[in-house]
C-alpha cells in the first residue's frame, strides 16, 4: 500500500476567492477532507465526488470533536494510503492548532505539508479598510487569542506588556469574552479613547463592521448585536476605515443570494454577483454529465460536413459537443462549411471559446425565437439541421423547423439529473441561514428545486428568500410549479439579471 500524506491547509478568512492556488490544487485531488466549521460551501465543492468528507467542526455550545480524535483520524486515513487535507479556517499556524497536529503526525511517522492561508486578522483589516501597519504611525502588529485553553491554570496573555501606542492589536475569538478583555486593557492603562474596530464575518458578503472606542465598545457591541466569528482590532489605524473602506461601498454588500447551478460547474453569475459585494451560495440542484449514444455519434460525425446548420440550445451542449467532436477529429475544419446558430448570448460566448463564429443569435433567448430567426434567414426546405441538446431539451425547435420542411437530426450530448442535496454544504447553509433571494436561470433548475423542496425546507429563523428569474420561459415554469416570480430580468441575459438584482436589492434601493 502506498504511503499517505496529510496536508494542513489554511482556507483563509471565509471568502472562497482568497483561497491559495496550492490549497485549490490539493482540494481537487485529495482522497479525504477533514474540515472545520465556517468553511465556505464553495470551497468544499472543489473536492471530487469520490472524496471522503469528515466534519470535525467545533462550535460554542454545540457538539465538539476532541482534538485527540481529530489527530487520530488524520493518522488513520494517512495509513490507509490516502492523500488527506486537514482544512482549517484562516492559517493553520495562527491559532489553528496546526502545530499540535504537525507534532502528532511527526511522532506517528506520517508525512505532512503545511499550506498557509490568509489569517483572519489580515482579511478583516483589508476588508474593513484598517491597515495593520502604517509607515508613520504603526510599526508593530500583535495577534492575541481571546479564547485560551480552558485547561490552563493561568492566562499566558500579559495584557500589561502589550504595546499601547503605535501598534495594532488583533484579538481573535474574543466576542464571548469581550467585556473581560476590554477590562484587562483598560486596567493595563490603555487609553480609553483608543479606537476599536470589530469585524464580523470578515471578507464575506454578510460582513458587518462596528467602529467604536475602547471605553464604549462593550456597550456598542451589545447594541450592534455583535456575534462570532469576529476579529477585534485595537489601535490608531482603526479610524482609517472611515476614509478608505471599500468593501462596504459595493452595491450588493450585505446580501446573500442562492444561485442554482449544475454540480461541478462554476457559475459566471456567481462571479458577477461577488464582484458587486454579494455573498453567493452555489446550490447544485442538477447534475450535468456527458452522455453520448455511440451509434448516434458515429452517424452524426460521419455526415457532419453535410449539415447546413448546427443549432446549439445551451452552453452545456457546446462544451459536450466539442468534447465529442475532438475525440473523433483533430481539426476544427472537419466541421465543413456549415453555419452555426445559438439560442442566446451565453451559448454564443461558449462557442467563441473554440474560435468558432456564431452566425445567428435570436433577439430573445428561447427556442421559439431561434426557430423564427432561422426560418426568416432563408428557405429551410430540404436543409439539413443538427440540433445539439441534452436529454431534457424541449422539442419545440425541432417541430417548428420540420414545419419549415427542414431535415432535422437531434444529437443529445449531455444528461441532466437531480443532484442529491441531503448532505450538500450549500443546502445546509440555505436551510439554516436562508438568503435574500434564490435566482433561477433555467426551467430545469426550477423543476429540480421543486422536486427537492423537502431537502431545502428552511429552519425556524432563517431569512426567507425572494425569487428572481432570468426570463419569461423560466418564469412560466415557476408559475406552473406554484412558485411566485418576485423579479424578472428585462432580457434573458446574465447582465440584465444582475442589473435587476442590483435595482431591487442594492444599497441604492434601500
Amino acid at each position: 500500500m502506498p504511503e499517505g500524506i496529510v496536508r494542513l491547509v489554511g482556507a483563509g478568512p471565509g471568502n472562497p476567492g482568497l483561497l491559495t492556488i496550492r490549497a485549490k490544487e490539493l482540494l481537487e485531488s485529495c482522497h479525504a477532507l477533514v474540515f472545520d466549521s465556517l468553511i465556505h460551501p464553495a470551497v468544499l465543492a472543489l473536492v471530487s465526488p469520490d472524496c471522503e468528507l469528515i466534519y470535525v467542526g467545533k462550535k460554542s455550545g454545540g457538539l465538539t470533536v476532541h482534538q485527540e480524535t481529530i489527530q487520530r483520524t488524520l493518522v488513520e486515513k494517512a495509513k490507509e494510503g490516502k492523500e488527506v487535507v486537514r482544512l482549517k479556517g484562516g492559517d493553520p499556524f495562527v491559532f489553528g492548532r496546526g502545530g499540535e497536529e504537525a507534532l502528532f503526525l511527526r511522532e506517528n511517522g506520517i508525512a505532512f505539508e503545511v499550506v498557509p492561508g490568509v489569517t483572519a486578522a489580515s482579511g478583516a483589516a483589508a476588508f474593513s479598510g484598517t491597515p495593520l501597519t502604517q509607515r508613520k504611525s504603526n510599526s508593530t502588529v500583535v495577534f492575541v487569542t481571546g479564547h485560551e485553553d480552558p485547561e490552563k491554570d493561568t492566562s499566558m496573555v500579559d495584557w500589561k506588556q502589550l504595546p499601547k501606542e503605535n501598534s495594532s492589536l488583533c484579538i481573535y475569538m474574543g466576542v464571548g469574552n469581550l467585556s473581560r478583555i476590554i477590562g484587562e486593557l483598560l486596567e493595563a492603562d490603555f487609553d480609553p479613547n483608543t479606537p476599536v474596530v470589530c469585524v464580523e464575518w470578515a471578507t464575506l458578503g454578510r460582513q458587518r463592521v462596528c467602529r467604536s472606542r475602547l471605553n464604549m465598545v462593550v456597550d456598542d457591541a451589545k447594541g450592534f448585536c455583535l456575534n462570532s466569528p469576529a476579529v477585534i482590532m485595537v489601535g490608531g489605524n482603526a479610524t482609517m476605515g472611515e476614509k478608505i473602506s471599500w468593501f462596504e461601498d459595493q452595491p450588493l454588500q450585505g446580501r446573500r443570494f442562492v444561485v442554482t447551478r449544475s454540480k461541478g460547474q462554476a457559475s459566471e453569475l456567481s462571479e458577477m454577483l461577488e464582484r458587486q459585494g454579494a455573498e453567493v451560495l452555489g446550490l447544485p440542484l442538477i447534475s450535468i454529465s456527458k452522455h453520448v449514444d455511440e451509434e448516434t455519434r458515429t452517424d452524426v460525425f460521419a455526415e457532419i460536413a453535410s449539415y447546413d446548420w448546427i443549432v446549439f440550445s445551451s452552453p452545456n451542449g457546446v462544451r459536450y459537443f466539442f468534447d465529442a467532436f475532438f475525440e473523433t477529429f483533430d481539426d476544427i475544419r472537419s466541421l465543413g462549411f456549415l453555419r452555426i446558430a445559438a439560442v442566446g448570448k451565453a451559448t454564443a460566448s461558449e462557442i467563441k471559446k473554440y474560435y468558432v463564429t456564431t452566425d445567428l443569435i435570436p433577439k430573445e433567448a428561447n427556442a421559439e425565437s431561434l426557430a423564427e430567426a432561422l426560418v426568416e434567414t432563408e428557405s429551410l426546405d430540404s436543409s439539413k439541421v443538427l440540433i445539439v441538446t441534452g436529454n431534457l431539451g424541449r422539442d419545440v425547435l425541432r417541430s417548428k423547423l420540420e414545419e419549415a420542411r427542414a431535415i432535422v437530426d437531434r444529437f443529445e450530448v449531455y444528461r441532466t439529473e437531480p443532484a442529491n442535496l441531503s448532505d450538500d454544504p450549500a443546502a445546509k447553509e440555505l436551510r439554516s441561514q436562508g438568503a435574500d433571494a434564490i435566482i433561477f436561470t433555467s426551467s430545469s433548475g426550477v423543476k429540480s428545486f421543486v422536486d427537492q423542496a423537502k431537502d431545502l425546507a428552511l429552519e425556524e429563523g432563517a431569512n426567507r428568500p425572494k425569487t428572481v428569474s432570468i426570463g419569461p420561459i423560466t418564469s412560466a415554469t415557476m408559475s406552473k410549479s406554484g412558485m411566485p416570480t418576485d423579479f424578472e430580468a428585462k432580457e434573458a441575459s446574465l447582465d440584465s439579471l444582475v442589473e435587476v438584482i442590483k435595482q431591487e436589492f442594492g444599497k441604492a434601493s434601500q
